[in-house]
């Protein structure tokens, strides 16, 4: 990941600024008149004191107009640069939201198997709310600060230049207290960063598996763990708090300093001869008013740092590559000739071998079963046609051209996965049907849930197909997700369909129906199945017996029994088994 320094990360940052330019623009405008109007109160009273002192009619009527026009001004400067940097901060937020949102989905399955969902949640939500202080509050505060500071520096600079240049003296040791505080600022904001991730964790694996948690009593251990996530970001926030409550004072302390020396300085009798007391009013009052902002101006150094700490998170994310896609064939719809050509696959350089030279082809239209002991290689053998790895020695190949050359989103859409981990929405029961299709035609849903004998189960229920079936279907029975995942991969009408353990929720009744179904979906189709229940699959074509990532035996259920090898012996052991 390339590290960045502060100001390139915020740089960076600013990019996303570029759209919006006429409202950044508009807010600097407001902004400008701001600090001039607010700078304008040092000269109001230098006309004041000198107008005590030679009062005419004229000077009584300008005066309460200069202050009715002057904070007239200052009112529409704070609306129009506060709105408009608004609009700009919200913008940026959004599209750095949707772009790192929109990456994830695109990044490899090896990226997925080693982030938990926990810390890639957190940087879509608490990171990116980090970014809005620095894109929002933190620009806001420079601007409009910043440019007061600048309105009063040049405004003391007009007044008396001397005594001016010795006030700045101080400004060195000010930068060295902020760079040293920001450091430190940015450093821990990381922590706080991670450290949140870590409770999104802890907190949505407790409550997803909740009846996990009741069952084994383990709600003392979860809110242990949850405190100590917790605590640890306490931690950090508190010495966050720490160098913010002594950088701030320091601060404070040596602008309050140089206004003492240059009080002592202004009031000396020989700068007195040369300045009006008008004038050494207006000087003091300019002086002083640069507190304030010099206060804010360091406080927000904590708000920016955070945002740079969040932003090269963020940006460190959007560097990680995309799923590789140099395919340029753009497949019609496939026949379904699959081969494996000495397939191995290990999931990073210093795991060990999943796959190892697995040589197997499945002829169009023809359904194989694969079984297996736990941890054999089944999925990430199935895995391996719609993309998600990539084999690290061998190649697949689809109708005889190697899968690398197809397009990869034209790819899966050939391919119907139903895993054996269902993942529904918390949407309709029509919208989780036609998935991905919000316009889809609602008797093509009704067809898909009848073949897959959901119909019989939907009608009944009060809102029928626009039901909604909760997080992740917690409406539905196990047996019912299931039969809707398999209506998902009917409406989707792929000629690869790929059932990973996809009856394996279903009780007896639905699996005989699910049975009758898969007869119906698998015509025509190239099917690979993966079952642990034996008897799902004595109709398959072919069977292929997988061992510690090689295939050890393949044929059909009736050669297999008879052939009395690892088949025959799962199968025995299996149906001594069964009650």
């Amino acid at each position: 990941m390339t590290q960045y320094s502060g100001w390139n990360l915020y740089k960076r940052l600013l990019s996303y600024v570029k759209p919006h330019w006429v409202s950044f623009m508009l807010a600097i405008v407001g902004y400008a008149i701001y600090a001039a109007s607010s700078t304008a109160l040092a000269e109001m009273m230098k006309r004041l004191i000198d107008g005590i002192q030679n009062p005419d009619a004229a000077f009584r009527l300008f005066l309460p107009l200069f202050v009715v026009g002057m904070f007239a001004a200052r009112g529409l400067g704070t609306f129009l640069g506060t709105y408009f940097m608004s609009n700009v901060a919200r913008n940026v937020v959004h599209a750095l939201r949707c772009n790192v949102f929109n990456h994830m989905l695109h990044l490899p399955g090896r990226f997925f198997d080693a982030h938990s969902s926990g810390h890639l949640i957190s940087r879509v939500t608490y990171h990116v709310e980090q970014v809005t202080g620095a894109a929002t509050k933190a620009v806001t505060i420079v601007l409009r600060e910043g440019l007061f500071v600048l309105g009063l520096l040049g405004y003391l600079m007009w007044t008396n230049w001397m005594l001016t240049l010795l006030f700045l003296t101080v400004t060195p040791l000010i930068a060295g207290v902020v760079s040293y505080a920001s450091k430190r600022f940015r450093r821990i904001s990381q922590r706080i960063q991670y450290s949140m991730g870590d409770v999104t964790h802890v907190a949505s694996e407790a409550l997803t598996g909740y009846r996990v948690v009741r069952t084994h009593g383990a709600e003392d251990y979860e809110k242990a763990r949850f405190a100590k996530a917790s605590d640890y970001n306490r931690q950090q926030s508190m010495k966050e708090a720490l160098t913010k409550a002594i950088s701030t004072p320091v601060i404070q302390l040596l602008v309050a300093l140089s206004l003492a020396v240059l009080v002592w300085l202004a009031m000396s009798p020989a700068l007195l001869d040369d300045m009006t007391p008008g004038e050494f009013v207006a000087f003091i009052t300019a002086a002083s008013l640069m507190a304030k902002p010099v206060r804010q101006l360091t406080e927000i150094n904590s708000e920016i740092q955070k945002g740079i700490a969040a932003a090269g998170e963020l940006f460190g994310l959007l560097e990680v590559p995309t799923e590789p896609d140099e395919g340029t064939r753009e497949p019609g719809r496939l026949e379904g000739r699959v081969e494996l050509q000495g397939v191995r696959f290990r999931y990073g350089d210093d795991k060990p071998e999943v796959l190892k030279g697995i040589d197997v082809t499945v002829q169009p239209g023809e359904m194989v079963a694969i079984v297996g002991r736990s941890g054999s290689g089944k999925s990430t053998l199935v895995g391996l046609l719609p993309r998600f790895y990539r084999p690290t020695e061998g190649r697949v190949v689809i109708d005889g051209i190697p899968i690398d050359e197809y397009r990869l989103a034209p790819l899966r859409r050939q391919i119907a996965l139903v895993s054996q981990q269902v993942t529904l929405f918390n949407a309709s029961i029509a919208d989780n049907i036609a998935y991905g299709m919000p316009d889809a035609d609602r008797t093509v849903i009704e067809a898909a849930a009848r073949a897959a004998y959901a119909h019989e189960f939907i009608e009944p229920l009060a809102q029928g197909y626009d039901t909604i079936v909760g997080d992740n279907g917690i409406m539905l029975s196990g047996g019912q997700r299931q039969r809707l995942a398999i209506a998902r991969a009917i409406f989707k009408d792929a000629p690869l369909l790929i059932l990973d353990e996809a009856t394996s929720a279903l009780d007896t009744e639905s699996e005989r129906y699910i049975q009758k179904a898969l007869e119906v979906v698998c015509e025509g189709r190239t099917t690979l199945v993966i079952a642990h229940r034996l008897s799902t699959i004595e109709r398959a074509d072919r069977i292929l017996v997988m061992e510690q990532g090689r295939v050890v035996e393949q044929g059909s259920h009736g050669e297999l029994l008879a052939r009395n090898g690892a088949y025959a012996a799962l199968h025995r052991l299996q149906f001594q088994e069964a009650p």
